[in-house]
């Protein structure tokens, strides 16, 4: 089960949100220098995370020096892909974490919705995850390319027709979840359907799902999700349902 309502998006300038409970941030990355830092930053002036956490896929450029600069903890996964990256850094969290912030390394998700989100989780026990989503007008009209857009539409409806998870932007790379949740996860996927198998795994713990609309960015830098990585997101959907 899935509900929307309204996050505010924006705080006052200068305003530090300070989570009632200890959190992290898990930014998987690959090649990402231009957005990587902006990313870091942004999410520094917005909330006081315990722990920023970049999890580099030997990039071959200066992601990883970016991120430090940055100030933020940097990791090295052992395999290949998004899936690869975040349950290697899942496995590293202390047991003290209750909150887990999942991020993009491009400065696509703006900050700023984050406060809100964590407060969701904070009044409403019953909710396991929060999602940002994308496709609800606001997002800037260059963020999406066309056969990107119309490819995630098709991917959304395929998930809740089949998974019966319903939700507007299933594949949506902006995540506040319950340590919890993800300490009891095995995880399968090794790449960009992970985001799949988690909407997956907050159901099958008995969780709801709540979204929030954000305004999504054009990215800094090249975008690495290609059309072939469609058609591993929708072999997992299917998976999902056995």
């Amino acid at each position: 089960m899935s509900i929307s309502i309204c996050a505010k998006g924006s705080r006052a300038p200068g305003q530090l949100f300070e989570p009632t409970r200890p959190t992290v941030v898990l930014v998987a990355a690959l090649n990402e220098e231009e957005g990587v830092g902006a990313t870091i930053l942004e999410i520094s002036e917005h909330i006081h995370a315990q722990h920023i956490i970049v999890i580099d896929g030997h990039s071959k450029d200066k992601t990883v020096e970016v991120a430090k600069t940055y100030g933020a903890e940097v990791i090295f996964q052992d395999g290949k892909g998004k899936g690869d990256a975040l349950s290697k850094a899942i496995k590293l969290i202390d047991d003290d974490v209750k909150y887990v912030i999942i991020t993009d390394a491009d400065y696509t998700y703006p900050a700023g919705y984050l406060p809100e989100m964590i407060q969701i989780l904070d009044r409403m026990p019953n909710v396991g995850m929060v999602c940002g989503n994308r496709f609800n007008g606001q997002s800037e009209k260059d963020s999406f390319r066309n056969r990107f857009y119309y490819g995630n539409r098709l991917l959304a409806f395929a998930h809740n027709f089949l998974n019966g998870v319903d939700l507007k932007d299933p594949l949506t790379g902006l995540r506040v979840v319950r340590a919890t949740i993800l300490k009891k996860w095995v995880m399968k996927s090794n790449g960009f359907d992970v985001e799949v198998e988690l909407n997956s795994q907050v159901s099958k713990q008995g969780f709801e799902v709540i979204e929030v609309p954000i305004k999504y960015r054009a990215r800094l830098g090249e975008k690495k999700l290609k059309m072939k990585h469609g058609a591993t997101i929708l072999k997992r959907i299917l998976y999902e349902i056995m």
